[in-house]
């Protein structure tokens, strides 16, 4: 658990490269549901045009 000093959190030494991958991580999931519902919803009109033979 950090500590608090003057107002901000203290990391402990050595955690850097745990925040820093649980940053990238973080944003990778983003990224990947951002992506997979925009994917979705261009591939459900494409889908959805073929089925009607549009």
């Amino acid at each position: 658990m950090a500590a608090w000093l003057g107002g901000r959190p203290v990391v402990p030494a050595g955690s850097g490269p745990a925040v820093v991958t649980v940053g990238l991580v973080l944003a990778e999931a983003i990224t990947l549901y951002v992506g997979y519902g925009a994917l979705t919803r261009i591939a459900g009109r494409i889908a959805r045009d073929l089925l009607e033979g549009n």
